[in-house]
């Protein structure tokens, strides 16, 4: 039909937004990068309400922060827990049951039999599986199928902080709680607490209330079971901890422990901790100025960090132990006897037990002190296991993708059976906006949630210490390559040349291409193309198996 041109513009500005409302939030998206007047459009916060209340109904707040209702619209669009079985023939992703009160998804722990997820609003959430029998008469995770609220107004959880989840029976939840002030008063104020629930059942089985005063953001677990201590760090970076028997909890009784200030904060109270982590022997600091500390409780966990037992003292395990890093420390992932932490700039440094190749450095040698791992740069997020350790990262184009390096048994490498000692491309199609991961014996967990507020933000590294950017040379400004690339490609061909069949030449040419910093597409290209010239040659070896579609 031919006649008048009717521009979009002279339609009311809230009939635009309200027709826009309608959209996926996919096409909203695209849609606001077409043209200036379409993404001011759909950027206005009355559309992203409207969307928001579409894909939550119960949330009556707007939520926090400078966007708030575009903030909780993509929380709650993205929000996901995936997951992927190590056991059986289906190897894919899959999704569980998703709770509709929840307001995104900030955190999740899997237990023994169930997984627990934290949302933005401070609701635990408990997500109960669907077990079922497997032919060989174990019990195998299938799914979450339904989900209960374990409780309200927790700020953090935490559970036996060992890999295997046989170990979490019990769940320990920071919350707050309105506590009355005197008995038969009206008056009432807040106070935190830690609430201990049987991960079997969700009952609350003991319950500790702090003074007023005390305001805590994060508590981790370190210990045996029967010395079991929690520690609790305050909004002012002050670390406390108590001891808590875990066997006599689930007794009818009543006992007082006491709260001690923990030695990291008694011998250096200039130090403000930002996080924590802990395994059952050791806890890792990370301060506000990127430092890090350590506290080591057995000798053989501090023989595997550290190499050697010159500095442990068995009488005194809460000496906190620095750390030398030429950089600012944004996060950390602490296994049993190894642990991975990433700097301002993205960069990856590993250190401990390497026995496996779980540091991803190549080869199999321990590392007393943090080792950078070259290849590897802005991770997302980062998990190191019992043997194994797993990397988040984010390619060019935007899509994810999961590296993972040690002990391939039990398929915790899916598609490398074998193992790898550097940090090799597993195949298992990431969700677009994972954010943190988890690995136990049984499941590869992933969860899904982008904030607009919070993501990674690092910073350029210097041209003169990126390893392998050349160099003027100040007397002749020649560029040089000291220590780099080029020494990087002289020390690959040395192990190529090294091997004694075209065999064995070809396995380590698949093992430097995982190695070597290339996008995804390009790994997977040479490595297609290292498995046709190894058939042709007549090898036997079949190399790591094709991604599934």
């Amino acid at each position: 039909m031919v006649g008048n041109p009717i521009s979009v513009q002279l339609f009311p500005p809230e009939l635009v937004e309200h027709i826009i409302s309608f959209l996926p939030v996919r096409d909203v998206v695209a849609l606001g990068q077409t043209c200036h007047y379409f993404h001011e459009v759909c950027d206005a916060e009355g559309v992203w309400r409207r969307i928001c209340r579409k894909l939550s109904p119960r949330l009556r707040e707007q939520g926090s922060g400078v966007r708030p209702w575009k903030r909780a619209a993509i929380l709650n669009y993205t929000k996901g827990l995936y997951f992927q079985a190590f056991g059986g023939r289906r190897r894919c992703l899959s999704k569980s049951v998703a709770p509709q009160l929840a307001h995104g998804y900030r955190r999740f722990l899997p237990t023994k039999d169930h997984i627990f997820i934290l949302d933005y609003s401070g609701t635990l959430f408990f997500l109960k599986n669907a077990l079922v029998s497997s032919t060989l008469g174990q019990i195998q995770w299938k799914r979450a199928c339904r989900y209960v609220v374990l409780c309200r107004g927790a700020k953090d959880f935490a559970s036996d902080p060992r890999c295997d989840t046989v170990y979490r029976k019990y769940l320990y939840v920071l919350a707050t709680r309105e506590q009355l002030e005197v008995v038969g008063t009206t008056g009432s104020r807040v106070c935190d607490c830690v609430e201990v629930y049987l991960q079997s059942s969700g009952q609350r089985v003991f319950k500790m209330t702090f003074h007023h005063s005390m305001s805590f953001k994060q508590i981790v677990l370190v210990g045996q079971e029967t010395q079991r201590a929690l520690l609790l760090l305050t909004e002012e970076g002050k670390i406390y901890s108590l001891v808590v028997n875990e066997t006599q909890l689930d007794q009818p009784r009543s006992y007082t422990v006491q709260l001690a200030l923990r030695k990291v904060s008694r011998c250096l109270p200039h130090l403000r901790v930002a996080c924590m982590a802990s395994n059952q022997s050791s806890t890792l600091y990370i301060t506000n100025e990127g430092g890090v500390y350590f506290e080591v409780h057995t000798p053989g966990v501090y023989r595997d960090l550290f190499g050697t037992l010159q500095a442990f003292d068995p009488l005194d395990q809460q000496m906190p132990l620095a750390l030398s890093l030429p950089a600012k420390i944004l996060f950390c992932a602490l296994g049993y006897n190894h642990l991975g932490l990433v700097d301002e700039f993205g960069r990856i440094f590993m250190q401990g037990n390497n026995r496996y190749g779980q540091l991803g450095t190549g080869d199999k040698m321990d590392r007393g002190e943090p080792t950078q791992v070259h290849y590897l740069q802005h991770p997302i997020a980062l998990w190191c296991g019992l043997n194994h350790s797993l990397v988040l990262s984010q390619g060019l184009d935007f899509s994810k993708e999961l590296l993972g390096c040690g002990c391939g048994a039990g398929g915790r490498l899916p598609g490398w059976p074998k193992g790898s000692a550097s940090f090799v491309k597993l195949h298992v199609k990431v969700p677009l906006c994972a954010c943190s991961l988890c690995s136990t014996r049984e499941c590869l967990y992933m969860l899904s949630s982008h904030d607009i507020e919070h993501h990674p933000a690092y910073r350029d590294l210097p041209a003169s210490k990126v390893v392998g950017t050349p160099e003027p040379n100040p007397g002749s400004g020649v560029l040089q390559d000291p220590g780099g690339t080029a020494w990087a490609c002289k020390e690959y061909l040395s192990q190529i040349h090294s091997c004694p069949t075209l065999q064995d030449r070809m396995e380590k040419m698949k093992e430097i291409v995982g190695w070597m910093p290339l996008l995804a597409a390009q790994k997977d290209f040479f490595w297609e193309a290292l498995d046709m010239l190894q058939k042709a040659a007549g090898g036997v070896g079949q190399g790591p198996p094709t991604p599934e579609s």
